[in-house]
Formats: C-alpha cells, structure tokens, sequence
C-alpha cells in the first residue's frame, strides 16, 4: 500500500546540494547493520530490506516489508495490521531528522508499505529507515537516497546505473553489488525483468541452475507472484542496491509472463492456467506491492520523471497495450492497426516529447526499437520484395516482440521526431539480453545515406541467458559470426556484445550521452568482479552514437 498519512515535517530541510562523493564511506552500510536493527527477538522482522524509487525533486517513494510474525510469510494472508514508523535524515545517524510518519501494514498488501515522502530538498541525498512493533520496537536497516534536480534548474550531470533481466536461477545479482558500491549515481534504472515466472528448471534447465526458485512451481497466482517477488528480495546484493540508490523500474514481460501482450501471452495456457485477465491482475497487485514505483496511472508503470532542465526521462509500458505478437515473416507486422503501445500511450509521449523544454529526452522502453533484420536483398529492392511476398517493408524481423513486429507505431514515432526537430531523444532498452549502441534510422534500408533520428542504448541481462549461455559454447566463438552478421545487416547498429552479463552506467550532460558498458567475470560466483568493456556516447545534436576510448569518472 502507499500513504501519506501522517506525515510530519521536523524541520524545513537544508537547500544545498549534497556533494555526491561525500556519500562514499557510507555507500555500502545501508544493509550491513546488525542482525538486531532488521529483527528484534519477540517483535516484527524487516527480511527484505528497505528501498526507494521515483525520485522526484521534493520527495521520493520509500517501500519496506514488514514479517510481523515468524508465520506471515509472503502470499500467505497470514499476520496482524501492524504500525509502521519511518524517519527522514540528512544523515546517516538520524541526528538531523527532516520528516517523519506513520502507516500501517497489512496482509490485503502482503505487508508491504509505502510512504510517498514530500517536502524534501531536490539534488539532495538523505536516508531513510523504518520501525515497527508496540514494546520491542524493530528498527529496519537504513537506506540511502536522492532527490532529483529542481524541475528548472541548469543541472550539469546526472547519471544512472542502467539493468535488465536479472533471473534468480541463472546466477547471482552481482552487477547489483557493483552498481551499489558506486557513489556517483542519481538512480538507478531497472527496465525490466526483475523477475522471472518460470518453474524451477526450466530456464535455464536443471542442470544448469545455481539457485532454486520459489515457488517451484510457475507462478499464477497473486500468493505465487508475492512469493517469487519476496524470493528476489532476500538477495543480499539486490538488497544493497535498493538500499544504496532510489530505482526507477517499468517491467517487461517476465513480471508476468513471457511474451505477454493485452490478451494474454506465449507462456500462458488458458485451458489449464486459468484466465489470462486474473493472472496478469494478480502480477500487477503483486508488482505494485512490492517494488518501490509510483504508478501515475493505476495499473501501468508508464510515467515521466525530471532531472531539472538537463533530462526528460518518459518511461514506457509495452505489455498492457500490446497487440499479440505476429509470427516471424508474417506481414502483420506492418499492419498500423496493430500496436506496440496503445494509442493513448503513445500520443501521451509524442506529447511530452514534442513539449518538453529539456536538452535531452531519455525514453524507457522495455524492448529494442531499432530495427534488426538479415538477408543479402539490395537496398532497393528490398521494399517491392517485402511488398510481393507481404514482408514488413524493412527487412525479415528476427524478433517480432521488439518494436519490429510493431513497424507502423514506431515509423509513427520517428515520423514525429524528424517532423518536429526533436533532437537528443536516446532510447534506454533492455530485454535481449545483449549489449548494443544503435543509431535509430529513418529509414533502415538505405542507411546511411538516409537520417538517423534518434539512438539507442541498450544494456545486456544482468544473469538471463545470452547465446553462448544457450548454445553453452565459450564466448566469442559462436558469437563473433553472429555479431558480425548482425552488423553487416544492419548498418546502423555499431556495436553488439553477444558475450557479456553486466550493467551500463549512463552519464548525461548538456554536451552528450554517454553509456558505459561493464561485465561481470562469472554469473554464477557470488563474487564475480566486474570490469570495464566499451563506452558510447551520442553528441548533442547529432543523433549519432560514437565509440569513447574510455569510461566517464
């Protein structure tokens, strides 16, 4: 649940800038306190940290769980309403208090409880922690987090850790750690797959698992969704990450299941799994509960943040809308009464894209939106080709849940952005559990001689199977044909990591857009290093992407 109530300012809070670097010695103490700050012996438990997300200039959303008995576990509707406290300092010994209040948690939302935090100084970091029980109070572990920049303010940089499909069962969330261990962030953005719905042993298959879900089974139900959100929560690099960083999230598919669309979705059986409709309820209940997103229209995660005058930040929901996916070669994809995102969604950002005052417009979307086609065809004659054999017009689509089964919303999208002069719009992807850096062509067929409209950055999975997880061959075998073949298809695409599970760090200034990509040494080691492998940038203006010799510091 989310509350406002009883909200208390102690003071009016500090207006200065907290430097970012003077976070660093406390970077990694939010969830290392003692076992009796998350537990007391006879009073509630706090077993799956604390976190906050949706920054915005004066607030943030605070999010815990609250275990008020030893049998109030996730999804079992079991355990008493219980008093929740939480506190507001601009430091980490909670000597200097700026606001506090109260809630309650109840089983109706699996006792999870939000506190929507407002009157807070923008650019500022704070911590945060909660208390519960009526005699032996328990105190939570603190977290830390950041407000956003005053909505016009000329901010020089904001940066973002940047992740993607992180399952449970293919290895541990170290790039999580990593990202936690950084003190240079603003936030971080998950677009997607933060869990995954398959029984145990089907992906990977069981012999390649290094943990077991919970439940065994593929979840269902709203009890299976809370279950398998809670299981995600224990882990002690996730929670770290959550207590280090405010996290922006949309979800993707695996939230609910895979390839989900507005009817239903590859991985759902109607017949013998119940009703598409109830089981894609219980997935949204379930996500709302449990993770820290200020959903601004009820049932969808799509929504626009601030970073002061530097970023617009529109983040995108491609599953609640979506019509069913297409098969591979089939025209359909064509089709413009078929759509990717709804049309009150998409009008929603064409607006906010075309109004928007910011130097650069940053778009969250879940799946990839350049396009990604094979074949030797010539450029011109591979749209009469595509016509005679009723091919989408810009090549064979290889992957139809992209925006490459949806070709008339996104030719509709970068229509708008060439027909507007919107310039500097980088799209944020995750999902193919690659990574890559795009430029986003007009027209992919005759690139580069046409224009680009925009790039892409996309980040690779954090543990979800790539091809040579698939294929199980060592990297850069099998995956340096592919990349290669990928490329000489699709000459807007300047770089593809076929081999990697990582995460990206994005860097924003007025002048350009730089991702850097990082690689974990093994997903399956709980202490996987992490190091350095490429950096792209996108100058202002341009809406080129460019190969960097070096990461941002």
């Amino acid at each position: 649940m989310t509350s406002r109530q009883r909200f208390s300012p102690i003071s009016s809070p500090s207006r200065r800038t907290v430097v970012k670097a003077a976070a660093a010695t406390a970077v990694a103490a939010p969830v290392l306190g003692s076992a009796a700050t998350a537990r007391a012996a006879d009073g509630p438990a706090f077993l799956h940290g604390v976190a906050s997300g949706d920054p915005l200039p004066d607030g943030v959303l605070l999010w815990t769980r609250v275990t008020p008995t030893p049998d109030a576990v996730p999804g079992s509707g079991r355990g008493a309403d219980t008093t929740v406290r939480w506190e507001v300092a601009e430091d980490k010994d909670f000597a200097r208090i700026v606001a506090r209040g109260t809630t309650v948690a109840k089983a109706a939302s699996d006792h999870t409880v939000k506190a929507d935090v407002r009157g807070l100084a923008p650019a500022t970091s704070y911590w945060f922690r909660f208390t519960a029980g009526d005699g032996t109070q328990t105190v939570s572990p603190a977290g830390r987090t950041r407000t956003a920049p005053a909505a016009g303010a000329a901010t020089p940089g904001v940066r973002f850790g940047v992740v993607s499909c992180a399952n449970w069962e293919a290895g541990y969330f170290s790039p999580y750690r990593h990202l936690a261990a950084r003190a240079d962030l603003d936030a971080v953005l998950h677009l997607g797959d933060y869990i995954y719905e398959y029984a145990s042993g089907s992906y990977p298959d069981a012999k390649y698992v290094v943990r077991p879900h919970e439940p065994e089974h593929e979840i269902l139900t709203l009890a299976d969704y809370r279950t398998r959100h809670a299981t995600y929560k224990t882990d002690a690099d996730l929670q770290t990450l959550h207590a280090t960083h405010p996290v922006i999230a949309i979800w993707d598919d695996h939230e609910f299941a895979n390839d989900a669309w507005s009817g239903g979705a590859e991985n759902h059986t109607p017949g013998t799994e119940g009703s598409w409709a109830d089981r894609a309820a219980g997935a949204k209940q379930a996500y709302f509960e449990w993770m820290p997103v200020r959903a601004a229209t009820e049932g969808t995660v799509y929504r626009r943040l601030r970073f002061g005058r530097l970023a617009d930040l529109h983040l995108l929901d491609l599953r609640s809308f979506r019509s069913q996916q297409s098969s591979i070669g089939n025209g359909a994809v064509d089709d413009p009464e078929r759509t990717i995102t709804g049309r009150a969604q998409l009008d929603w950002l064409k607006s906010g894209l075309a109004g928007s005052d910011a130097t650069w417009q940053l778009v969250g979307t879940s799946v990839m939106i350049s396009p990604v086609a094979f074949g030797s065809v010539p450029a011109h004659l591979l749209e009469p080709l595509a016509e005679l054999l009723g091919l989408p017009k810009e090549g064979l689509a290889v992957n139809v849940d992209q925006w490459d089964g949806y070709t008339d919303d996104r030719k509709e999208l970068i229509s708008h952005l060439r027909d507007r002069s919107i310039t500097n719009t980088v799209f944020l992807t995750g999902d193919i559990h690659m990574a890559w850096a795009n430029d986003v062509p007009v027209k992919a067929a005759t690139y580069p001689l046409s224009a680009s409209a925009a790039t892409e950055f996309v980040v690779t999975s954090v543990t979800s199977d790539n091809i040579d997880d698939i294929l199980h061959v060592a990297p850069q075998t099998v995956s340096v044909v592919a990349a290669a073949a990928v490329k000489a298809a699709n000459r807007h695409v300047k770089w593809v990591d076929m081999d990697s599970h990582g995460y990206g760090v994005l860097d924003v200034t007025a002048e350009r857009s730089q991702m850097d990509y990082y690689a974990v040494s093994d997903r399956t080691k709980r202490d996987a290093t992490s190091a350095w492998t490429r950096s792209y940038r996108t100058l202002s203006g341009t809406q080129k992407v460019e190969r960097v010799d070096s990461p941002v510091h």
